[in-house]
């Protein structure tokens, strides 16, 4: 996998999520939703939603865990992705010639 896959799946999902969606949910996830909802105040229980995404993916970026998930699975870091262009491509590594035994000494 390359960097433009990652950017075409990235793409791909995002057009796959509607702007509403139904998500199910279990009698755990029903109770922590409703305390929070009552600690915070809030009538709108999406919003915590939306906030429990962002948290979650803050965290996944901090702690390195979507990078090990890219790297896995695309071979490329989120740094990659937001820039652009790979690590090699960046510091000019992919533009090296082969060292093989004619090329060896030379650079």
């Amino acid at each position: 996998m390359s960097l433009d896959e990652l950017t075409e799946d990235i793409t791909d999902e995002y057009s796959a999520l509607d702007d509403e969606f139904t998500v199910s949910l279990d009698r755990e996830t029903k109770n922590e939703l409703a305390m929070l909802s009552a600690a915070f105040e809030t009538d709108d229980p999406e919003e915590l939603i939306r906030r429990g995404v962002h948290l979650l993916y803050r965290q996944t970026v901090d702690s390195g865990d979507l990078d090990f998930h890219l790297r896995s699975g695309y071979d490329v870091t989120y740094d990659e992705y937001l820039s652009g262009m790979t690590f090699d491509e960046m510091t000019g590594g992919d533009n090296l010639p082969s060292l093989d035994d004619s090329n060896r000494y030379r650079m």
